[in-house]
Order: C-alpha cells, then structure tokens, then sequence
C-alpha cells in the first residue's frame, strides 16, 4: 500500500567507510599539510628559510632536513652568529669553540665533510671571520648555506 505524498524509494543505509579507512585517506594529505608548514614556518626563527618535498611515505621532519640548504635569522646587537645559531636551532651540531667554532650541521643537515660545508653570509656577502667571531647588529641577514667544496 503507497502512502499519499511518499515516494517509493529502497530502504538502503549510505555506505560508509569504517574509521581506519577513512584514516589512511587522510594520512597523505596530512603528510604534505605537514611538510609544506614545516617547509614554511622556519620554527622557532619567524624568519629561517627551508625547503620540503612531501611525500605520504617519508617522515616530513626528514624531508627537511635532507633538502635544507639554507637557513637564515636577524642578527642582534651584541651576539656572535654562532650564538644566534645555537639559540635558532639548538641541535646544530659545531666543532671547536668560539673564534674556533666550525658548523657541521643545521636543522639536522649534516654537511658532507669530503663535498659539502656551512657557508656563512651577512646581507647575502660571505663573512670574512667565522660564526663566533662574527658580532652581528639589528638588522642584519644572517644566512647559512651549503656550498660545495670546489676541487
């Protein structure tokens, strides 16, 4: 018997994914949100620069560090380069001490010691004296980068 004013329609429920499904559907996009604001955010400096490539199947955070090749902050009155490093990014990794000091690795970046090096530039302009001899001023763009060591 048809009620008035109903239509026939088969009584079938939406299907629905179950929760882990609907889950791993969301896990590559949130890898790549991930990886394009840690690429982006340059934490804790507002002003550090990286670069990131996402992908679903690699740690973001690796990513990271494996394409780094520049980092850069503000200078401060007072401070040396090398202590604006290890207050940006604690886990550099430095060899030696003050004037000495040589930088290894930043954000995770090891430099490869045979190829590689932490170039370091005021106002894009190599510096002429090493991170913890280098006193910076207010204003300044300190920026590391990773050159190649020319044979």
């Amino acid at each position: 018997m048809k009620i008035p004013g109903s239509t026939s329609r088969p009584a079938t429920r939406p299907a629905t994914r179950p929760a882990s499904s609907r889950l791993l559907a969301l896990l590559p996009a949130t890898a790549l949100a991930t990886a394009l604001l840690a690429g982006c955010s340059g934490d804790p400096a507002p002003d550090s620069g990286s670069s990131a490539a996402a992908s679903a199947s690699v740690d973001p955070t690796q990513q990271v560090a494996e394409n780094l090749s520049t980092f850069s902050y503000q200078g401060e009155d007072g401070k040396t380069a090398l202590e604006l490093l290890e207050q940006h990014d604690p886990d550099a990794q430095v060899q030696g001490e003050g004037e000495n000091a040589f930088v290894t690795a930043i954000r995770g970046r090891e430099a490869d010691p045979a190829t590689e090096f932490w170039g370091l530039y005021v106002d894009d302009e190599m510096a002429t004296v090493g991170a913890g001899s280098l006193e910076t001023k207010d204003g300044q763009t300190i920026t590391w980068k990773l050159e190649e060591i020319e044979k």
